[in-house]
């Protein structure tokens, strides 16, 4: 690639080199990449799911043709561009091709939680505009056919379907859940606006192959893609809508920056609904000729096993479900001798069964990014230095402002720091453009850093969590990173709280694994042999799952936690 352009003002401003000259990519809309890898990769094994003694098996021919038949679907009911269709599922192979068929047709895919409450729901359905939802009728205890009729009475009351409540919905696919405990209390066919998915899928069989493939030949990199939702720890999460080529351009960059030389087998124990794993795991699948091993819901035990039975070649998941994994009675019989990638694989690189020595590049990104703008690739050795967050990839402009007055700083000097490029979304639903981004475009953050003039990222945190300690600056997530490879750590949340003398003290707030002992001194001397003096917690506190104060998505409320940790403390 080439040279970055030269900034010689001295300021924290840095672009990268231009997007054309990013080796890897391939088509950039998402029907064409799957055309693209469906091409090269043909009879090869694409996706695989195990369901109680069934197992799925798609080639890539399948999952080409499983998403032009939901495109058929799709089309025969009216939806293209401009169309905006929900998918509300646990990872299974009906969500790819449905992702892959609602791009045929030209319309947006919007992707829901399975942790949704009703009101949230109602909110992420009613904000983006979802006229067709494709849904699993029950995801463990949640029965969505009941929280939809809950919504909308008027969708049991038969003929045709209107609803001020969810008043741009108008049809629901439904499929039965892989991972339900209950019986259902509404029928999914009682619904007068609702298909099963069978029949949903039989009458697309009318559309022409060739009206699809009319279709594909105008949905273009730029065109609307996907539509994603914050996590939403302090309000109601934001609809954050995203063109063709940010989720393509991720897809394609994967096995490059992890320097995976051989068909990846990927495994993750998060949803799809989340950028990271869905940009991870089909990318470094997909884009490398490799498949991808489906679980609906994480289970430690059940991803034991199915991490031994299909190979397995790379794990994306959190230090905690690590911790769950390693506190399972299959522990012992593991077997992780095919696994080469782990994202923060301390705890699985330490069974007796791994030989790995593959190191997570570091890499910063948020949804609104797509994932990740910043990323070393794999090998790189300053990527020893955890603070370091790698070089701006290819097509971004990075630069680092004062907080309060908007003005670049001094390169090197810590600020805010405000992107632009091209996987950058299109913008908030329902905000403009100038509420969103700045004069020239940028996109701030609302996290901490600092550049240096060779294009590397210091991330330090968001600009309200960063912890400032006698003087010095202290990132929670570096602390968090640390605490989470100690055994028996089920989730960590390091915050700062008042101090008379430091202006702030570090405290860690960890909720154990299940059965877990946490010996507090033994984790302060391994964190002492991490972190310097002054990022080692002065508190450790330990708090059951119950108090620990949670959204629907599992993101921690920071708030309400330091709330808690305070009260704990005095």
């Amino acid at each position: 690639m080439g040279t970055p352009s030269a900034n010689e003002t001295g300021l924290s401003l840095y672009q990268a080199v231009p997007l054309s000259e990013e080796p890897g990519l391939g088509a950039l809309s998402l029907p064409g990449y799957l055309r693209d890898v469906c091409d090269r990769y043909g009879d090869a094994e694409a996706v695989v799911m195990h369901s109680g003694d069934d197992v799925i098996r798609w080639s890539y021919r399948d999952l080409w043709q499983q998403s032009l038949s939901v495109a058929q679907a799709l089309t025969a009911r009216g939806v293209g561009k401009g169309s905006r269709v929900g998918i509300l599922m646990t990872n299974r192979p009906e969500y790819l091709s449905s992702l892959f068929g609602i791009a045929m047709t030209g319309a947006t895919f919007v992707v829901l939680s399975t942790f949704s409450t009703p009101s949230e729901l109602e909110h992420a359905l009613n904000t983006s505009g979802v006229s067709v939802l494709l849904y699993e009728d029950r995801v463990l205890k949640k029965d969505f056919t009941a929280q939809l009729a809950e919504l909308a009475p008027s969708l049991l009351e038969g003929g045709e379907f209107y609803s001020s409540q969810l008043p741009y919905l108008r049809e629901l696919v439904w499929l039965e859940g892989v991972t339900a405990l209950e019986a259902p209390t509404v029928a999914a066919d009682a619904l007068s606006a609702a298909t099963h998915w069978n029949d949903f899928i039989a009458a697309g069989a009318a559309v022409p192959e060739a009206v699809i493939e009319a279709r594909m030949t105008t949905v273009y990199p730029s065109d609307p893609g996907g539509l994603f939702f914050s996590s939403g720890t302090t309000s109601l999460p934001k609809a954050i809508l995203q063109t063709q080529r940010a989720f393509t351009l991720q897809f394609w960059r994967w096995p490059r920056l992890w320097n995976i030389q051989e068909p990846a087998r990927c495994w993750t124990g998060n949803g799809f609904f989340w950028a990271g794993p869905l940009t991870i795991i089909v990318g470094s699948a997909l884009s490398s000729g490799g498949a991808l091993i489906l679980q609906a819901l994480f289970d430690e035990h059940e991803a034991l096993e199915l991490i031994k039975r299909e190979k397995v070649t790379l794990m994306n998941g959190r230090p905690h479900q690590w911790a769950r994994m390693q506190a399972s009675p299959g522990w012992d019989s593991a077997d992780f001798s095919t696994v080469r990638y782990v994202t923060k694989g301390e705890i699985i690189y330490s069974h007796p069964t791994s030989n790995s020595d593959w190191e997570l590049p570091n890499a910063f990104g948020t949804t609104e990014t797509m994932s990740i703008l910043s990323s070393f690739v794999a090998g790189d050795p300053a990527n020893a230095d955890a603070a370091n967050f790698g070089k701006l990839l290819p097509g971004n402009t990075l630069k680092v402002v004062d907080p309060v007055s908007g003005e670049i700083v001094p390169m090197g000097e810590r600020g805010e720091v405000c992107i632009k490029g091209p996987t950058l979304m299109m913008g908030y639903v329902g905000k403009n453009a100038e509420d969103t981004f700045d004069e020239q475009g940028f996109y701030r953050t609302g996290d901490g850093g600092y550049i240096d003039d060779q294009g590397h990222l210091f991330w330090e945190g968001r600009l309200n969590d960063i912890i400032k300690t006698g003087g010095a600056n202290v990132s929670p997530q570096e602390i968090d990173t640390a605490i989470a490879a100690f055994p028996g750590v089920k989730r960590t949340q390091t915050v700062g709280l008042p101090h008379e003398t430091l202006s702030e003290v570090v405290v860690a707030c960890i909720v154990p694994v299940d059965g877990a002992d946490i010996d507090v001194d033994e984790l302060t001397a391994f964190l002492k042999s991490r972190l310097a003096s002054f990022k080692v917690p002065r508190h450790i506190l330990l708090f059951s799952e119950e108090d620990y104060p949670l959204t629907g998505n599992e993101k921690v409320k920071a708030g309400e936690l330091k709330t808690l940790a305070a009260q704990r403390l005095a």
